[in-house]
């Protein structure tokens, strides 16, 4: 497994919709809030990079959010979410997005050997979908203490 630790500034603001993975259905509640999400840029002609991201925070919560061209002039019902992190976690999993969780198993164990604690957030930034599940392309970014 190729992560990359990164000591490096990583600054993403994205606008989004928050919401909690009860029982950790973290997929059926994150498809939930990116649509919600796509729905308000869509409606509201709000020009984007198109590219999902997916913030995981501690005790269940979630945001989904997307990187605008130009700030919201009105409040429309989106959220402004501002991630900063100083040192992560990087790996880029190529293949279907089942396979996602043992991606993170992975990593963990990784990390673990080497000694890092990861903390809040985790983040997931989606590529562009294509019907080959096996070149679908997902970053995977964890926070380190």
């Amino acid at each position: 497994m190729d992560v990359e630790i990164l000591n490096s500034d990583f600054e993403l603001v994205l606008y989004g919709i928050s919401g909690t993975a009860i029982n950790n259905n973290w997929g059926e509640i994150g498809f939930r809030l990116m649509n919600k999400m796509w729905e308000k840029v869509r409606s509201n002609n709000l020009k984007n990079k198109g590219i999902n991201v997916w913030v995981y925070e501690p005790n269940g919560k979630m945001f989904t959010g997307v990187e605008l061209d130009n700030a919201p002039k009105n409040d429309i019902g989106l959220e402004l979410k501002q991630i900063n992190m100083a040192k992560y976690a990087y790996y880029k999993h190529i293949g279907t997005y089942s396979l996602l969780a043992q991606a993170y198993s992975k990593m963990r164990t990784y990390l673990s050997e080497k000694n890092l604690e990861t903390c809040s957030p985790a983040l997931e930034i989606y590529g562009h979908w294509d019907q080959d599940e096996s070149k679908l392309e997902t970053e995977i970014l964890m926070c380190l203490k």
